[in-house]
């Protein structure tokens, strides 16, 4: 009987430490936003559409441009962060959101994971 007791409160353990699953492509913010009463402490980006690409230069995307992430992240986080909040952004946080942004430039290809025989 002690070992039934055992595996199921150890069971109930594990289950009850697991994090809640974020969704993909979510950021956890080393330094939370604060708006109000509210705070901010991850952001999901979704991939950008071509239209929401305009005016900006793929290139200095690719290449983390402070001013280019700036122009492109608020039309694509939720919440949706303004451009001051994106100025007022810890630099460790800018370049996790950044790094975000650019694994939306590749391929499916490029983004399989490698084969162990390989």
């Amino acid at each position: 009987m002690t070992d039934t007791a055992d595996t199921t409160s150890a069971t109930t353990e594990t289950s009850t430490s697991t994090p809640p699953a974020l969704p993909p492509h979510t950021v956890t913010l080393d330094t939370p936003i604060q708006r109000g009463s509210q705070t901010v402490t991850h952001v999901t980006l979704r991939r950008p559409l071509s239209g929401e690409l305009r005016g900006l230069s793929l290139a200095s995307l690719l290449q983390l441009d402070v001013a280019q992430l700036q122009m492109l992240l608020p039309r694509i986080t939720a919440p949706l962060l303004t451009r001051a909040e994106i100025d007022q952004l810890d630099p460790a946080d800018l370049v996790q959101l950044g790094v975000e942004v650019t694994g939306f430039f590749l391929t499916k290809a490029d983004r399989l994971p490698l084969s162990p025989t390989a």
